[in-house]
């Protein structure tokens, strides 16, 4: 369920071209900036929009709130973040999803965005729900190298995708949100074994 973009320009192809690209571009990076420095709490549309170079009123008028802005972000970020890993393997890209996972959040930029994301959900119901759908479109990419693997006969044919995906990367976030020590490949390490050997023993099938 790992996030890592493909880079700050990229964008989705579902989205406007032109001038109205590098304005939203301009802004969902000064909207990251203020997250990861003073948190949610620290968005301001006037000091968002002097950040990114463009006019409040596009701002206001195209976004309207700070909510807005994070739901946006969050979805850039969805669109951009890298593609699941599908070798024909089961631990193989079970470790390729937790490693991206470690990768992401020590990275000292996003490690800092996923946590300020994550505070700002616990009290802030429209930050909640954006960061939800991020998830929920995330799992969803990676769940398909975990249906690879049912449709092998490697898992129990009951078995639920996103639900693996999701037991996959928990330890991951709970060590990351509750402790002051880095994440090591030894954890993506344990998380996959714990992962691969629960899916294989059904825990994750319809009566499980």
């Amino acid at each position: 369920m790992g996030a890592a973009t493909r880079g700050k320009n990229a964008t989705s192809t579902a989205r406007p071209g032109g001038r109205t690209a590098l304005v939203r571009r301009a802004v969902l990076a000064a909207t990251e900036d203020a997250l990861i420095a003073h948190g949610f709490a620290g968005i301001e549309l006037p000091a968002v929009a002097d950040a990114a170079k463009v006019g409040k009123t596009t701002v206001y008028r195209r976004w309207g709130s700070p909510q807005a802005l994070v739901s946006d972000l969050l979805d850039d970020m969805a669109a951009r973040s890298v593609d699941a890993t599908r070798t024909g393997d089961l631990i193989a890209d079970l470790s390729a999803n937790a490693q991206l996972v470690v990768k992401t959040l020590n990275d000292p930029r996003t490690g800092r965005l996923f946590s300020a994301l994550i505070a700002a959900s616990t009290h802030d119901a429209d930050t909640k729900r954006a960061l939800a759908d991020f998830y929920r479109t995330r799992v969803s990419v990676w769940a398909a190298a975990v249906t690879d693997a049912v449709e092998r006969g490697d898992l129990p044919s009951d078995t639920d995708a996103d639900e693996v995906i999701r037991h996959l990367s928990a330890p991951l976030y709970y060590q990351f949100m509750t402790t002051t020590t880095p994440l090591v490949t030894a954890d993506a390490d344990r998380a996959v074994r714990a992962t691969a050997v629960a899916a294989r023993a059904g825990i994750f099938g319809g009566g499980g």
